[in-house]
């Protein structure tokens, strides 16, 4: 599969190592341009290649944006419409900016890069810190596998991005649409940043 990676930070750059490692296409860009990629994209290997935003889009038959939620509008929105879109990202206001949407919880950061790209957007990869992302992944069965949160109103996009996670050695557990489900697995509940099975992730969830 062809995946598109906007976003070279710490989980941008783990997945894509993970993905290209398992036969992925890879294509991963930042802000400051291609030419800034070329230790990572060697690092990664495969077939991995450094590109603009724009291209990363327009590659992908997957595409993962992890960039800060208050830069969401630099995403390449036409490129992304109607494409599956895995969104990372957290709101963090102290970081971000305070978004008055986000702050009386009228709607979530997922539904608004969502209505800004027109994608098929499905919320995973925010919940678990990176190390654990890195360095925890277990065939699937082996006692302790953990599990990842995947929220989604595109029942096809969340069953595509399972697959992607379940290959990288987690069990993802639907948490529910964009809105309520996310609202579930975003920071300050209590699954965020916790290393959980998928019977603990699934049991924390519906609590």
């Amino acid at each position: 599969m062809r995946i598109g990676i906007i976003g070279a930070g710490r989980i941008g750059s783990t997945l894509g190592r993970q993905l290209a490692g398992i036969g992925h296409e890879v294509a991963i860009a930042n802000s400051r341009g291609p030419e800034t990629l070329g230790d990572l994209v060697a690092d990664i290997g495969g077939s991995a290649r450094a590109v603009t935003p724009r291209e990363a889009a327009e590659f992908g038959q997957v595409v993962i944006e992890t960039i800060p939620y208050g830069r969401y509008r630099e995403l390449p929105a036409e490129q992304l419409r109607g494409k599956v879109v895995v969104d990372t990202a957290n709101y963090h206001p102290e970081r971000d900016g305070h978004d008055p949407e986000l702050d009386d919880d009228s709607t979530t950061s997922s539904e608004k890069i969502r209505a800004f790209t027109g994608a098929n957007l499905v919320k995973a990869f925010n919940a678990i810190y990176w190390e654990n992302l890195r360095d925890q992944g277990r065939p699937k069965g082996e006692p302790g596998r953990l599990a990842i949160p995947v929220s989604g109103t595109d029942s096809e996009a969340k069953a595509v991005v399972s697959g992607l996670i379940r290959d990288i050695g987690f069990d993802p557990v639907d948490a529910g649409d964009l809105g309520r489900g996310g609202r579930k697995h975003q920071p300050g509940t209590n699954v965020y940043a916790v290393p959980l099975t998928a019977e603990e992730l699934s049991g924390a969830l519906h609590v």
